[in-house]
């Protein structure tokens, strides 16, 4: 976990502390603990699967690569398909270039 991320679970944890106010240092060190060891098993448990979805204006997106979805039309998600390929032997000519 970041040092960033320890910072503000330790902020909620003080502003929990402060509405509550009879929670003690060590129910609260107890409680840190508890949410980093939660945070780390979301971490864990997230999927690294592929999925779908079609979005509101008919186009398919692509969850799982990163961050963000690939979203194309389907016209667009056929040419790339026919295109495989050659994507395979670009892929395999500039080995060296791509990470």
């Amino acid at each position: 976990m970041t040092p960033d991320k320890d910072k503000k679970l330790e902020e909620e944890l003080e502003r929990l502390e402060e509405i509550n106010g009879s929670d003690s240092e060590d129910e609260m060190k107890s409680e840190l603990e508890r949410l980093r060891a939660e945070n780390e098993a979301l971490k864990k448990s997230k999927s690294k699967e592929i999925t779908f979805k079609v979005g509101q204006k008919g186009g398919m997106s692509l969850y799982g690569l990163g961050r963000f979805p690939v979203t194309l039309y389907k016209s667009q998600w056929l040419l790339l398909l026919d295109a495989v390929e050659e994507i395979r032997n670009f892929i395999k000519i500039h080995d060296e270039e791509l990470k």
